[in-house]
């Protein structure tokens, strides 16, 4: 099973050169990494420039122009420049624990996909993840919901559990097979600002058979701190998840093809 791992970005490099540090120091190390990057300045291409230099897999830079915030495109050329049989998907203010890919190999399984858990790093403790290239434990300071900063087997056989709804969808930590996403069309195109094409994803593979694992206590993700976007402006986006989940699509319109 070849593995990709694909980091999505805007304009945030500082943060972005904490998540690569991250991947270079992984017990297993994915088959190829790709930056889904929506638009970002040139010290983006820069850095990801410095890191090819020294980088242990193949690293690839996937730039679409600014032209807003488009998320769903990014994933879906930086999806269709792998031909990887699994993909692991961040955002690029998600630092890996030690054995994040390793522990996401370990769990896949054929008709399944993977919501992956994280832990939220305060402000202080974000500038000392980017400043020293360094990654949280559970007695780190700043953290909330250290629980989710234990890795262990054992709690995570017990406590993982089949979860076949939108409910804590977050595409900053997820894990699925290619031909799955291809079967159903990638991300829906049709969201272009933020929210929501996370939840209407996770409603096409559930109609499309497969079944959701909410993974916990594996493949722990420190996410930086920063400004959440707004939560406003939502009623379209809204109206593309309801068809979605009214009429139980399976495909997009707008997607990967």
């Amino acid at each position: 099973m070849k593995t990709a791992l694909i980091i999505t970005t805007y304009n945030w490099k500082e943060a972005l050169n904490a998540v690569l540090e991250s991947v270079k120091r992984q017990t297993v190390l994915p088959d190829e990494v790709i930056v889904a990057d929506d638009g970002s300045r040139e010290d983006t291409a820069e850095l990801i420039k410095k890191h090819k230099k020294t980088f242990p897999v193949p690293l690839i830079h996937s730039w679409i122009e600014d032209k807003g915030f488009r998320l769903a495109h990014s994933r879906n050329l930086a999806i269709a420049k792998t031909s990887c049989d699994y993909i692991v998907m961040i955002d690029g203010d998600i630092v890996l624990s030690l054995r994040f890919i390793e522990s996401h190999i370990k769990t896949a399984r054929a008709n399944w996909f993977v919501q992956g858990g994280r832990v939220l790093t305060n402000e202080i403790c974000t500038k000392k993840i980017m400043n020293l290239n360094l990654v949280p434990n559970i007695f780190s300071k700043g953290l909330r919901n250290r629980k989710n900063c234990i890795h262990n087997q054992f709690l995570s056989r017990i406590f993982s559990y089949e979860r076949n709804n939108d409910k804590a969808t977050r595409g900053c930590n997820m894990a699925f097979w290619r031909d799955d996403v291809i079967a159903i069309n990638g991300f829906n195109e049709d969201f272009v600002g933020w929210g929501r094409e996370d939840s209407e994803f996770t409603h096409r593979m559930l109609n499309l058979g497969r079944r959701r694992l909410y993974l916990k206590f594996l493949a722990v993700g420190y996410h930086l701190f920063h400004i959440e976007n707004s939560r406003d402006s939502l009623t379209e986006r809204d109206r593309i998840l309801d068809n979605t989940i009214r009429k139980k699509l399976i495909r997009c319109d707008n997607g990967i093809n």
